[in-house]
């Protein structure tokens, strides 16, 4: 299976698993763009693509429907608003807030298991032949969560460092335009995960 085949079947079957989300929460709008949902990697909302991950962005899709204001801190904190739609639409937060995330990490319930396991099952089958058709394929591992917020600068930022160990907040998405080279030693700032991935 050739990586060029995979990221398509893979979106296909986000779509899938979304309108399968959308049958039971109609006012979920539709999902613009699945593969924007594909190496997207956000410390509030989940760094691994999961069934559950999907419907935690489908709370942001009904929240986004609703007017309801679900995050805070540049979409970081996930406040009880967002825990409400949450719990209505089948996950749970067993404990106290997080100190910087909120309520955002949340799991599915029994029954929301019970639900969605042929959609579980089916996005599980083809995010496993993604990983083994991309394995390796550091070129494509890491578009960033600036997808989903656009690539003005207006996405959520993670963490460039350069070789003195200084750090920035940046959207992944700006950083990819031109180097940001720090004032102290003079070497870019990069994204911690893409260095990993490149050795």
């Amino acid at each position: 299976m050739s990586t060029t085949q995979t990221p398509p079947v893979l979106a296909a079957e986000l779509a899938q698993a979304w309108a399968d989300i959308q049958r039971y929460h109609p006012e979920l709008p539709d999902l613009a763009a699945p593969e924007s949902l594909i190496g997207e990697s956000s410390s509030a909302c989940g760094h691994e693509l999961s069934f559950e991950r999907l419907l935690h962005e489908a709370v942001h899709g009904v929240a986004a429907a609703r007017g309801v204001r679900d995050t805070s801190r540049a979409g970081r904190y996930h406040n009880r608003r967002f825990l409400a739609i949450a719990e209505e639409m089948g996950l749970n937060h067993p404990e106290e807030p997080h100190p910087s995330s909120g309520f955002s990490l949340v799991t599915l319930t029994p029954e929301a298991k019970r639900r969605y396991r042929p959609t579980t099952e089916r996005l599980q089958r083809a995010l496993k032949a993604h990983s083994a058709a991309t394995a390796g394929d550091t070129a494509r591992s890491f578009r960033g969560p600036a997808a989903r917020h656009g690539s003005s600068g207006g996405g959520v930022r993670v963490k460039a460092v350069c070789d003195c160990g200084r750090n920035v907040r940046v959207v992944p998405s700006v950083l990819a335009q031109a180097p940001i080279v720090c004032g102290g030693c003079g070497k870019p700032f990069q994204i911690p995960e893409v260095v990993a991935a490149a050795s």
